[in-house]
């Protein structure tokens, strides 16, 4: 099952939304100076987005969202053996998804296979809102396999499901932006949701902080699990943002991104 025309209007509806609302920040409130040409990274990392969706709906039948819907109608999955009420079976998903992504993004950095696909998206020399969606083809289709997977053991409730896809979609542009949020306000708001500051260290050149941090809509499991690091060491100013190995902006056209996996 493919995503509704419903489900495609409200997960674009709040892209578009979050794309401006940070664009208009970053513009007006900047975390960091660009080093690079904005409108090339720009046309690079929305051009990988398109493909990205293109990718998913040529070669998936079954989105997560679909998954869920096919699981109610035949009674598959976790919740529905247990007969977990569906608003708490909503809540766990969230939760559980959010982990798996988690564990999924360790993953995409610790095996060697995964991390020649997924560093594409750490090559970006500076760090934006379009940051938030430059993931290779390959990455986004093996996560919404990991996800469809996840959704048919636990048999979740379809709204909950395009909830977490909304979220994602949602943080990943928040977190990734460069907008400046005062420390104050970053330390509390931290404790709820992965904020841009937080994940900016992901980002950063050195090995031991790009190996940090790897959560997307809550924060808790970089902490529980000891990823978390509060701050890189040469400052959020002073950082050096992308992969040692891919500093040339010339060499990061759109065509040579996709092509990454294979250098």
């Amino acid at each position: 099952m493919f995503p509704t025309a419903e489900e495609i209007y409200i997960r674009l509806g709040f892209f578009i939304t979050v794309l401006a609302a940070m664009g208009t920040l970053e513009r007006t409130t900047p975390r960091r100076e660009l080093v690079t040409s904005k409108g090339r990274r720009w046309f690079s990392n929305l051009s990988i987005s398109i493909i990205d969706s293109v990718s998913v709906r040529w070669t998936i039948p079954v989105a997560a969202t679909g998954m869920a819907i096919l699981s109610a109608e035949r009674g598959w999955g976790i919740f529905h053996m247990m007969e977990i009420p569906g608003p708490a079976a909503g809540l766990i998903t969230l939760a559980v998804l959010d982990l798996i992504i988690y564990l999924q993004h360790f993953m995409f950095h610790h095996v060697p296979l995964f991390w020649r696909v997924h560093r594409m998206h750490h090559t970006d020399l500076d760090i934006d809102v379009t940051t938030g969606v430059r993931f290779h083809p390959f990455e986004i289709l093996l996560s919404m396999g990991i996800k469809i997977a996840a959704v048919a053991a636990l048999g979740p409730p379809p709204w909950s499901i395009l909830v977490f896809e909304v979220l994602l979609n949602a943080t990943s542009l928040f977190n990734h932006s460069n907008v400046f949020i005062p420390s104050g306000f970053d330390r509390v708001l931290r404790l709820l949701v992965v904020t841009p500051d937080m994940h900016r260290v992901h980002h950063s050149v050195i090995i031991k902080e790009t190996n940090s941090n790897f959560g997307f809509n809550f924060p808790w499991w970089d902490r529980l699990f000891g990823t978390y690091r509060a701050q890189p060491v040469k400052g959020h100013t002073g950082m050096v943002i992308g992969l040692a190995d891919f500093r040339d902006p010339e060499k990061l056209t759109l065509l040579r991104l996709l092509a990454i996996p294979f250098r």
